[in-house]
């Protein structure tokens, strides 16, 4: 099956998971994850229609964003983001979504000054408590919305969270719906500004289900590409 295919029948599904829900396809965007991704695969998909791209390895990123770079694009970071490897993705990428400890956030507000530039960002929250994923605990968030609030070039815009490792339906909306609870309540407090509504959560296989709990951003890669070797 073709990669315009399949682009076809994941818009089928985000169409149908908001209907039910009661939710408006135009509030949804995807991101595609691009990992292990050959830029000429990468490039089909961009011309089907995706221009937003997540990538998880800063030594991926620079080379595919160049060979890219006649496209139609916007680049996203979405895996965990070592400290020194900030430098190398801080004037390409628009937001990093993985954002889950203060010291990311100093090198970020550095490295965007050193090259006078602005970066968005997400917090990643780690809500199933799995200790094989990332993200912070959410008795973290707050402090890490802190140090952003102090930053002049580091700007939040939402949250991160992958789904619990589950076929229990209700395991892993429980980690999705905190998530959101997560955002609502930091917007109340003032922690973030209103616009900071982002809830990037839902993967190839429980996107449905992060849709159900508010999801406004899934990161597909499996259902574009086919399986990963």
């Amino acid at each position: 099956m073709t990669i315009e295919k399949n682009i076809q029948i994941l818009l089928q599904r985000l169409n149908v998971a908001c209907e039910q829900n009661g939710r408006d396809l135009g509030d949804m965007r995807v991101c595609l994850a691009t990992k292990e991704q050959e830029p000429d695969t990468i490039r089909r998909a961009i011309r089907a229609g995706l221009h937003l791209c997540g990538e998880n390895k800063a030594q991926e990123l620079v080379p595919k964003a160049k060979a890219l770079a006649d496209e139609e694009v916007v680049w996203h970071f979405i895996g965990h983001l070592q400290s020194n490897k900030v430098k190398d993705i801080i004037e390409v990428v628009d937001t990093v979504q993985s954002v889950d400890r203060i010291s990311l956030v100093e090198e970020l507000q550095k490295q965007a000054a050193r090259v006078n530039r602005h970066i968005n960002c997400y917090v990643e929250v780690n809500t199933s408590g799995e200790e094989s994923k990332t993200g912070c605990a959410p008795s973290d968030v707050n402090a890490i919305l802190e140090a952003i609030n102090g930053c002049t070039r580091v700007h939040v815009k939402g949250f991160m969270t992958m789904g619990a490792l589950s076929n229990n339906e209700s395991v892993v909306r429980k980690g999705f719906a905190m998530l959101r609870e997560i955002r609502d309540l930091a917007i109340d407090n003032g922690r973030v500004p209103a616009s900071a509504i982002e809830l990037s959560m839902g993967m190839s296989g429980d996107l449905e289900w992060a849709i159900a709990e508010g999801s406004t951003m899934v990161r597909v890669g499996s259902a574009i590409f086919g399986g990963r070797d």
